[in-house]
């Protein structure tokens, strides 16, 4: 049984990723299980600059899902070449990829720049879409200008495989994804989280220090699959699905939508062995479904 896949012109065991910001730097997670049994994992949200992250609470339950407004919240892109990477060498194997944020267009150069020299950095996962930051992120996102404009900065201080991470709080994702494959994107990431509420009844606040925050867990999945659907079937460029990910069967439904590989998020926060076992279940999964190869579901959505 075939569960490989290509991403980029690298080649991964399996098509299963732990997104960005739900699997800190990987050696955390190293502790519980052999890490190198994922296909790769995308690394805790870097920017040029160390971050506190936004006031607490940050989080806030709900039905099928969370919301968070974490605020990318990380040491910088210095400390995390100096510290992070060589901690995560020593349990992790394999390409990784890492997620940049930024505020400024200026911000995603220096800091892509600086990763694309680390051996171990297989792609750079580029986020234009956080919504819960002031001031940057989700304004590079909603705008196929904008996202346009991060691509090409991007694009010309690196030579690895440039993916860029879009936010469905947007009219139209197929123009932005559009626009960063006519940019020189490499790829596509999608979705990040939707923007969320909640007030508590009692002191009739927001739980939420920072009122609004990301949206995500399984209540998301539908809204994830046909925004990943929409865009594969638009671009040429390979797309990773995410978004209320958590069995085994939803990576096959993405995969079929048009996703190559599939990343899993709030779902490692309620299980931290969730990404090895969706990977253990694939197999059984495959064969209920009579698939030989992953690689050949891709996109293999039937119309009508």
């Amino acid at each position: 049984m075939g569960l490989n896949v290509n991403l980029c012109g690298i080649e991964l065991r399996n098509p299963v990723i732990p997104a960005s910001g739900t699997f800190g730097y990987g050696y955390e997670f190293a502790e519980l299980y052999d890490i190198n049994e994922l296909g790769t994992f995308s690394f805790k949200g870097t920017t040029k600059d160390a971050r506190f992250g936004n006031p607490t609470p940050r989080i806030a339950e709900c039905t099928a899902g969370m919301i968070n407004a974490v605020g990318l919240q990380n040491p910088g892109v210095e400390k995390v070449i100096a510290e992070e990477l060589p901690k995560l060498k020593q349990c992790f194997h394999k390409p990784v990829m890492a997620n940049v944020s930024g505020f400024s267009v200026e911000d995603y150069a220096y800091t892509c720049e600086k990763l694309n020299k680390e051996e171990q950095v297989g792609w750079l996962e580029v986020n234009v879409s956080c919504p819960n930051v002031h001031g940057g992120g989700m304004s590079f996102g909603t705008s196929p200008a904008a996202a346009a404009e991060v691509t090409k900065a991007v694009k010309a201080v690196t030579t690895k495989p440039v993916i860029i991470k879009l936010s469905p709080n947007v009219t139209d994702i197929v123009s932005i994804a559009k626009a960063c494959e006519d940019a020189g994107a490499d790829g596509i990431s999608l979705i990040n989280t939707m923007l969320g509420m909640r007030i508590n009844l009692s002191t009739r606040k927001p739980i939420i220090a920072n009122t609004m925050g990301g949206f995500s867990g399984p209540a998301i999945f539908p809204v994830a699959l046909r925004m990943v659907y929409q865009v594969a079937h638009a671009v040429e460029i390979p797309v990773i699905g995410m978004g209320g990910v958590s069995s085994a069967e939803d990576v096959i439904e993405m995969m079929l939508a048009g996703a190559t590989t599939v990343e899993v998020g709030a779902a490692n926060l309620v299980n931290p062995y969730i990404c090895r076992d969706i990977i253990r279940d694939l197999p059984r999964v495959m064969e209920k479904y009579r698939i030989e190869n992953l690689k050949d579901i891709i996109g293999g959505v039937k119309n009508g």
